[in-house]
Parts: C-alpha cells; sequence; structure tokens
C-alpha cells in the first residue's frame, strides 16, 4: 500500500528506516507463517461464503506455501463461529470470513462482545447481492405478486445464517414496507435452506448470488427478485426489487475477513495485498461474475475499519428502528 506512513517512512532517516525493519521483523514472529492458517465461516458447507473462504485460502497459500484450512463452524445464526474466532490467540494463524452479520450480532446484543474491539478486519473480498428464490410449485414470478399471495397465509422463507441474520433483518424490513406477510424459519446457512426450498419445507429461500444460481440451474426452484440495486450479469432477466416497485430497498452482502485484535499489523497488511490482488486477477474477476459476484472496492485496512464503523453505526439504528433488541 501507499499509505502516509510508508511514503514518509521512505524520507526518514537510516536509523529510523532500520528501527521499523526490526519492528516489522518482530511483528512477522520470524519466518511467519510455520504452521497451516484456519479461515473460519460461520455457515456450512456449499454457500457462498464457503467458496469464497476457498478461493481466499489459495490465494493465501500460494504466496506463503502454507496451508490454509478452510473450517465451516455453522449454527446460532453465526454466534457460535464468532465465539471461537474471538478467542482464538491473535498471532495471525486465526482468520474469520463474516460478511456484515458480525455487526448484526454486535448490534442484536447476542455476543458479549463488541465486534470492532475484538475484532481487526483485514480486507474485504468480494460483494454481491442475496437472491430470492421459491419453490418450483409457487404460482408466482414477483414481488406485488409474492405480497398479494402472502395475504391468504404467511410464506416462510429463510436464508443466510439463521435469526439476526442480514437476510432475517432485511426481509423483516421489506414486509414491514411492503405488507408481505411472512414467517422465518432459521436454517444453518443458505445452503441448508435452499435444499430445504427444493424439498419443499419452505415457500422461499434468500442465498447469495452464488450459491441461488447454482440451485436455479438446477430446475429446481425458479427466481423471484434480485435483491441487489443492479441487475446481473449471470442473471440479466431476474429485475431488482426496487425495479419492480421498492426504489431504494436492496439486501446485499460483502465478504470480510477478520482476525483476532491485536494480530500483527504486518501481517493484516500482507493479507490485504494479497486477496485484494488475487480477487482483482482478470482470471478471479470472470469466475466472480459468473457466479454473480465481484470483487469488492479496493480499501486499505485502514479505510475498510472507518467503513465498517460507518456500517456498524446504521446497522444498530436499523435495529432500534425495528425494535429487534
Amino acid at each position: 500500500m501507499n499509505s502516509t506512513f510508508e511514503r514518509s517512512a521512505l524520507l526518514a532517516a537510516p536509523l529510523v528506516l532500520a528501527f521499523a525493519t526490526v519492528v516489522e521483523a518482530q511483528q512477522k514472529a520470524g519466518n511467519y507463517p510455520v504452521r497451516p492458517i484456519r479461515i473460519i465461516i460461520s455457515v456450512a458447507p456449499g454457500a457462498g461464503a464457503e467458496m469464497i473462504a476457498r478461493a481466499t485460502a489459495q490465494m493465501l497459500h500460494e504466496h506463503w506455501g502454507q496451508n490454509v484450512v478452510v473450517e465451516p463452524r455453522p449454527g446460532g445464526g453465526g454466534v457460535i463461529a464468532t465465539e471461537i474466532a474471538a478467542r482464538a490467540t491473535p498471532d495471525g494463524y486465526t482468520f474469520y470470513q463474516n460478511g456484515f452479520g458480525l455487526l448484526m450480532q454486535g448490534a442484536l446484543k447476542r455476543v458479549p462482545l463488541e465486534p470492532l474491539k475484538a475484532f481487526e478486519p483485514m480486507v474485504r473480498s468480494t460483494q454481491q447481492p442475496y437472491i430470492m428464490i421459491g419453490h418450483h410449485s409457487l404460482p408466482t414470478t414477483g414481488m406485488k405478486e409474492l405480497i398479494a399471495l402472502s395475504a391468504g397465509k404467511p410464506l416462510t422463507y429463510a436464508g443466510s445464517s439463521g435469526v439476526g441474520s442480514s437476510v432475517h433483518i432485511g426481509l423483516e424490513r421489506f414486509a414491514r414496507i411492503s405488507g408481505m406477510k411472512v414467517k422465518h424459519v432459521p436454517y444453518k446457512g443458505s445452503a441448508p435452506a435452499i435444499l430445504a426450498l427444493m424439498g419443499g419445507e419452505i415457500n422461499l429461500a434468500i442465498g447469495s448470488a452464488m450459491a441461488s444460481i447454482g440451485a436455479i440451474k438446477t430446475g429446481k426452484v425458479k427466481p423471484v427478485a434480485n435483491l441487489g440495486l443492479a441487475r446481473l450479469p449471470a442473471l440479466p432477466d431476474l429485475p431488482t426489487v426496487a425495479e419492480q416497485g421498492f426504489p431504494g430497498f436492496s439486501v446485499t452482502n460483502a465478504y470480510n475477513l477478520w482476525t483476532p485484535a491485536g494480530t500483527p499489523k504486518a501481517i493484516i497488511a500482507e493479507v490485504n495485498r494479497v486477496v485484494t490482488e488475487g480477487m482483482n486477477a482478470p482470471d478471479m474477476v470472470k469466475r466472480l461474475a459468473a457466479s454473480g459476484a465481484e470483487p469488492a472496492t479496493r480499501l486499505p485496512h485502514e479505510k475498510l475499519k472507518a467503513e465498517l464503523v460507518a456500517e456498524y453505526a446504521e446497522i444498530q439504528r436499523t435495529v432500534k428502528e425495528l425494535k429487534l433488541n
């Protein structure tokens, strides 16, 4: 990164440079990494989050030559994974991939910690909208028809990582502004929710674009709406909720990679650089686009942290407005 600190360091006295080199070596703990790194995720295997985590793990493995293992810890709306990651030693060997769910856990007071104090954000890897899909027997393909259908009997839905997830809060907010009657059924992530939808256990599922596109291709579910603000190249004929009469409404997700607070800054900076460059490589951009995602905006660690502080404040306002606490 070309931060102000780095530019100033280049002009500093040799003594200062020598001191900085010693500090960096200490921060990196010698020849880091000397053992496998784990990336904890809060959803079951098969979700879009797992796909991104494995891509991230491969990038870090190729950079350092050390094994990087993806460790799914689903359940509890992501709380189980959060608590495991928060207890980890801040030595650069435990990373935690989570979207906005971590911030929501804090806003809902579902974890005994403050997310932005317990964790340090390292990098935002990708961003993508959520997609609403319905059981193939659902006699509707649009939001207004769906709202009318729900008047007779509330529609059951699931998605993301359960109670208090971005999907849960987003759909409850939509129900308020649209009058749609829905009932949330928690599952341990979008993959189990989509399987439940295919089996007829629920009427609707909301999953990441990556997970939903795969399900749509099976023909066992039908697309209902893109919950992002712009149509996806991978689903060009699927209108957004905003296009269907609800301007400004969206439920999107971005995957952030976190680490326990106190992890050496040199490691955080290197992870930010490697993952950002990897996600923006031409081949990866094409792969992401085909699955409905895209690389996140390039953000150095400090700018990402500032953005997350603002996002957390907005989530706290939403939770208060919906009286979810």
